[in-house]
């Protein structure tokens, strides 16, 4: 019988796992996924396929990104010269973008992983994204970090999962004026954030862990997703009742915007914020604001008063039931924010169907600008590049 540590049940190893990911081949199931998800032309999430225009203007939000441009350079100048080779990529090469994944095993990462790296640099790895990521924020991700190393100890497979399995890549030379960005990719954490002057796009955005909890051992008491379950919960259960039967939009979970799914067709479906009755309206910004809080308040705050000006145009969607002990999906569209959390199987954990101990959360910008790609080709198409320059188009 297979043993429980702390009430958990690992899933039986596969026969001829047993070597590290790293340096197994990956499963070839889900590297054909990748593969054909990276071969489609950048669209974005859509509701039809076709990405809506002029929601993303290049213009001045007045949020410092200075403490993320020091952060950066910081970690930059920790690096050999060969780490360099591996961390430093092109702004504008959209495929090293887009090969981020969320599930443990290797597929296609890039960068230099924490591994890899000194205590000197693994610490100005981690100030980017203090820099970058509000208290909260920074938070949740660490402790992911640190639950995935829990399920390492749970499973007996400390090969394939572990604090420190996660990459961290440059995208372009940290700048005020040129674009720029950096990655953290690895199991459950994979946050891409791009940079144009003082305007931050930190999508796509996924976090999530199984478990979500450690009640023993070092990280004992370290927890994830409580409010982003809690509160997408009540908002559901606020409503009145004609109003969660339009929510619903099954008792199956849809498919997610997890990784190589960038050009997802998301129809609007569930119900409308402006249907939503006042508290149900207030719940629904909270909980927007909720995932938003992640980035540095100042860049959240900028995302925020991007999102009302859509809040017309916004969807909550659930799909399951809606009990205190239920395990459900629930999805909140505009044209300029898709949030997902859901409730999933057990991966390493022993269970065939979604429980409320492995979670996944989504935040995409739709319509072209996860990865600031629309911004980046609107300053492209303002500014010529060649030859290592920055001058106006034609000048």
């Amino acid at each position: 019988m297979t043993e429980t540590y702390a009430g958990y049940r690992p899933r039986p190893r596969a026969p001829g796992t047993s070597a590290r990911y790293l340096i197994s081949p990956p499963p070839q199931r889900l590297y054909d996924r990748a593969v054909a998800g990276l071969a489609e032309d950048f669209v974005g999430i859509t509701t039809d396929g076709h990405a809506l225009p002029d929601l993303f203007p290049v213009r001045q939000t007045g949020a410092s990104t200075e403490p993320m441009l020091r952060a950066a350079k910081a970690y930059l100048e920790t690096l050999s010269p060969e780490q360099r080779a591996s961390a430093v990529f092109d702004v504008g090469d959209l495929r090293t973008w887009r090969s981020w994944s969320n599930v443990h095993p290797f597929l296609i990462r890039h960068g230099v992983g924490f591994e890899q790296m000194s205590p000197e640099q693994s610490e100005a790895a981690l100030n980017l994204l203090r820099a970058s990521l509000s208290a909260d924020g920074y938070q949740t991700a660490r402790d992911v970090m640190r639950l995935n190393d829990f399920i390492g100890i749970i499973t007996g497979r400390p090969e394939e999962y572990g604090e420190w399995v996660y990459w961290l890549s440059i995208m372009g030379s940290p700048s005020t004026s040129d674009p720029w960005g950096w990655q953290i990719d690895g199991h459950h954490l994979n946050i891409n954030c791009f940079v144009l002057g003082d305007q931050v796009v930190m999508t796509p955005m996924f976090m999530g862990s199984e478990p979500v909890s450690a009640e023993t051992g070092k990280y004992a008491g370290t927890r994830v997703f409580a409010a982003e379950e809690a509160d997408g919960l009540a908002l559901m259960q606020a409503l009145p009742s004609r109003l969660r039967d339009r929510a619903t939009i099954g008792m199956e979970f849809p498919a997610s915007a997890a990784g190589f799914t960038d050009n997802l067709v998301i129809p609007y479906a569930g119900v409308r914020y402006d249907e939503l009755p006042a508290e149900g309206q207030a719940r629904l910004t909270d909980l927007m604001s909720l995932y938003l809080g992640r980035m540095r308040p100042d860049y959240a705050q900028v995302r925020m008063d991007e999102v009302r000006q859509h809040l017309a145009e916004t969807y909550f969607a659930w799909a399951g039931e809606c009990a205190d002990d239920s395990v459900f999906y629930y999805r909140v569209q505009s044209p300029v924010i898709l949030i997902e959390f859901d409730h999933q199987a057990g991966i390493a954990l022993d269970s065939d169907v979604p429980t409320r101990t492995h979670i996944h959360t989504i935040v995409r910008t739709p319509n072209g600008n996860d990865y600031g790609a629309d911004l980046l080709r609107q300053h492209y198409q303002r500014f010529d590049h060649s030859g290592g320059g920055h001058r106006p188009t034609g000048a």
